[in-house]
């Protein structure tokens, strides 16, 4: 005959139904927002620049005549940059979809950049900020790259954002340029 061994049973302790239901909304929770993120990744891919700027532009964000898109992040009380001047910003450069083309901290820190002879969303950007200021840019391609792009980094008729902070606002004299291009060494946006 067969016997039938008694296995004694601990009864659950008290919580531990709870932390089980609480981990499984988490792993829900954490789930649902990755499904999110990649889609909302793929949804601003799809749309065109104009349309991508219709959806984002009313609340924070302000847009000028030109069309460029703008929130202000941090507002500083420093001098503003003239068309002239040079101006030593932080910055990162997105794609819609939120891939990182360029920063300046993949250059060493804050990089010296003169407003004559940048991206038009820059030049006229750069000019609304005080230094210590913190803005976040969105251009569509005429005031950014263009129908051409950056050949491996940004495609052609990208919309683009930056991230961008004032460190400084230098005159072209005080940086021994006297009058615009890019300082050297830089390889530009």
């Amino acid at each position: 005959m067969s016997e039938v061994t008694a296995v004694p049973l601990r009864p659950i302790a008290k919580g531990s139904l709870t932390k089980l239901w609480l981990g499984i909304a988490a792993v829900i929770v954490i789930g649902i927002g990755a499904a999110y993120v990649g889609t909302s990744r793929q949804v601003a891919m799809a749309m065109t620049p104009e349309e991508f700027l219709a959806a984002n532009k009313g609340g924070d964000v302000v847009e000028t005549p030109s069309g460029l898109q703008y929130e202000v992040l941090r507002e500083g009380s420093g001098p503003k940059a003239t068309a002239s001047d040079i101006v030593l910003v932080e910055y990162e450069g997105r794609l819609a979809n939120g891939e990182v083309f360029d920063s300046s901290a993949r250059h060493g820190g804050p990089q010296p950049m003169p407003l004559q002879g940048m991206i038009p969303g820059w030049t006229e950007g750069l000019q609304l900020m005080n230094a210590g200021s913190k803005y976040r840019f969105w251009m569509k391609p005429d005031l950014g790259f263009g129908p051409v792009g950056v050949p491996g980094k940004i495609p052609g008729d990208a919309l683009v954002i930056f991230d961008v902070t004032v460190k400084e606002v230098l005159p072209p004299q005080g940086f021994g340029m006297g009058g615009g291009g890019m300082p050297p060494g830089h390889g530009g946006m």
